[in-house]
């Protein structure tokens, strides 16, 4: 009875109503902003100070003033302050964001923010609830048009990945950001009813492994008809993420791809980098002829230590998963996939949603002997079993 007692008591006080911070417009230098009204008032606050409100037709801008930021309402220059809250009046508003400084394609949050200056850059944070976020982020990494049981999916994985890595950035002071290693989040939900959904109806779900802790729940765009290694990509071994054939992937868009490098910068790079015996008469008849019908770790053979990962990072290739032959002045790269191959193939979930798989079997096809769970239940039996 203490245990059910207990379950009941953690179910009603853990809520996923609660409040991320999330940095945005992170890959940018930010020198001014502004935020204008999309739905719903905002009231604004300078050093805890309530200097108005965001309505219809109003906006507000920030800059930078020697380390602090410059507010303006309007035309109104109101001073110089040290933190700028932009504060939502009732739930569910949301703001229009627009980057004068440099000049970027204006976005729409919903949430708080607290603009504040760091060096000499604004560094914008988005406070938003969980699920509000998860929709933003799934419409970033998945884009719309797929199918709900696709969107469950990576509404399950962008959920746990973010549970799980919570306070990354805690000493920029936030917990994650709008960058490709936090995952995408370049807007509130605009687009697709189906995402709102399939965050509703997963709300609380994570993914956990044998132990019940949270997996690492990596994903990509595309295979290439073949899964990676983790430790091919970061030197790791992770039990539940093994390389397998995926051939939901191998006829969509993004499963192909070629490219041409000259072949001076390709043989200056392997010489350089890695002491490539360029001048052995033995090597350099293979430099540039390479095979890779399955996925390797190493380009032509391991002994060379030249790392796949390492030329895609240099060359600004789509994948590792490639072969290459010479071509008059030029390498000729044909390649499989897009991203790093590990864990979740977005575009093969896409088609095996489309094929009538529920998103526990497409979970189950990529992370084997994964289990899904509820957050509080995990919380709950984690610290049950460590006591006990």
């Amino acid at each position: 009875m203490r245990i059910l007692f207990a379950i009941s008591f953690l179910f009603a006080t853990f809520s996923y109503a609660q409040q991320m911070r999330i940095g945005v417009y992170r890959d940018h230098d930010l020198q001014r902003i502004m935020c204008a009204y999309n739905e719903g008032s905002y009231s604004v606050f300078a050093d805890s100070i309530n200097v108005g409100a965001i309505l219809p037709n109003e906006y507000v801008e920030m800059s930078v003033e020697q380390g602090k930021v410059l507010l303006k309402k309007g035309a109104v220059e109101l001073g110089v302050f040290s933190r700028i809250i932009v504060q939502q009046n009732n739930p569910k508003n949301s703001l229009v964001i627009a980057s004068k400084s440099p000049s970027l394609k204006q976005r729409k949050y919903m949430g708080d923010f607290e603009i504040t200056c760091s060096g000499n850059e604004l560094s914008v944070i988005n406070l938003v609830e969980l699920n509000d976020y998860l929709k933003g982020v799934v419409e970033s990494e998945g884009g719309g048009g797929a199918h709900l049981e696709y969107y469950k999916v990576q509404a399950l994985i962008s959920r746990t990945y973010a549970l799980k890595h919570l306070g990354r950035h805690a000493k920029e002071g936030f917990d994650l950001c709008d960058r490709v290693h936090c995952q995408a989040y370049h807007n509130m939900l605009r687009y697709s009813s189906l995402i709102d959904t399939a965050v509703r109806q997963t709300s609380g779900l994570v993914i956990v492994d044998e132990n019940g802790d949270m997996i690492e729940s990596y994903f990509h765009a595309n295979c290439g008809g073949q899964t990676c290694e983790p430790q091919y990509i970061w030197n790791e071994e992770i039990p539940y993420l093994n390389s397998f054939i995926d051939t939901f992937c191998i006829y969509t868009k993004q499963a192909t791809w070629e490219k041409r490098i000259n072949k001076k910068k390709w043989s200056d790079f392997l010489e350089s980098k890695y002491g490539y015996p360029v001048y052995d008469s033995v090597f350099a008849a293979i430099m540039y002829t390479f095979d890779q019908s399955q996925r390797k770790a190493f380009y032509i053979h391991p002994s060379l230590g030249i790392p796949l990962r390492d030329l895609r990072e240099e060359f600004g290739l789509k994948s590792t998963f490639f072969s290459c032959y010479p071509e008059g002045e030029d390498v000729v790269l044909r390649g499989r996939g897009f991203g790093h191959g590990v864990g979740l193939c977005q575009e093969g979930a896409m088609k095996m949603a489309r094929s009538g798989y529920s998103f526990e079997q497409i979970l189950k096809f990529y992370f084997p002997g994964a289990k899904v769970r509820n957050e509080q239940e995990r919380i709950f039996f984690k610290q049950t079993s460590e006591r006990f």
